[in-house]
């Protein structure tokens, strides 16, 4: 289970990242069964911000950010061509049913209120995935946002109540931005799905880090376990 974040799939519409994410997922298609969740990115962060400008509610802006989401799904999955489902799914019992033809499964958001990253941890656990992959712009979970603090302590290893705690201190300040929501922590923890949080902007690093002992980022998981062959064995 992928979420992929909007921001680093395009960073600008007119700059796409594309190339590399179709190498790299299609390879991992031919040992893997794949779910990708893409997120909004800067784009849905755009029109929810014209959308409210113009008087518009909360759930309709949500509304309007699900559909950007599809949008860059739906650029992602014409991008991967055959190798992957010809829709973008818009529930978890379609991806289900999806997932049967054996191609790359693509989709956004499902509904309001609900982030990307939330979607697809409930969409690992429908499908009981082996891992639930984070690929975002920062390369793992840090006690404090590296970007405002240049000390802040990266983690290779943590429990899921180890990141909720994170997650939730980092929530109380105004303007940080965190590397997940508290639903999908949440779910990650009841579920028990092993997750790893990496930079997205090194897709090529994900091949190793699923083939291989070696891997970059943090690695959320309750049994211990700090290898990621053996949590998707």
């Amino acid at each position: 289970m992928l979420s992929l974040g909007g921001s680093v799939l395009l960073p600008e519409i007119d700059k796409p990242f594309l190339n590399p994410y179709v190498e790299v997922l299609s390879k991992l298609s031919e040992k893997f069964r794949l779910f990708v969740v893409v997120g909004g990115g800067g784009t849905a962060r755009r029109y929810i911000a014209l959308a409210k400008s113009i008087g518009a509610d909360d759930a309709f802006s949500d509304e309007l950010g699900i559909q950007v989401t599809r949008l860059n799904a739906m650029l992602l999955m014409g991008a991967l061509g055959n190798k992957a489902y010809p829709e973008i799914v818009r529930d978890y019992t379609h991806a289900l049913c999806a997932a049967e033809t054996g191609k790359i499964i693509v989709m956004g958001g499902v509904i309001p209120g609900q982030t990307t990253d939330a979607v697809a941890a409930v969409l690992a656990e429908r499908v009981k995935a082996s891992l639930f992959v984070n690929l975002t712009a920062v390369d793992g979970i840090y006690s404090e946002d590296p970007r405002i603090e240049p000390k802040a302590r990266k983690f290779e290893f943590m429990t899921p109540s180890d990141l909720l705690k994170i997650i939730v201190t980092q929530q109380a300040i105004a303007g940080v931005n965190t590397v997940m929501d508290i639903l999908a922590v949440k779910i990650v923890e009841r579920s028990r799905i092993p997750l790893f949080v990496m930079d997205g902007r090194k897709p090529e690093l994900l091949i190793d880090a699923l083939e291989k002992e070696e891997y970059v980022g943090t690695i959320v998981s309750y049994d211990g376990k700090n290898s990621l062959p053996s949590l998707i064995k």
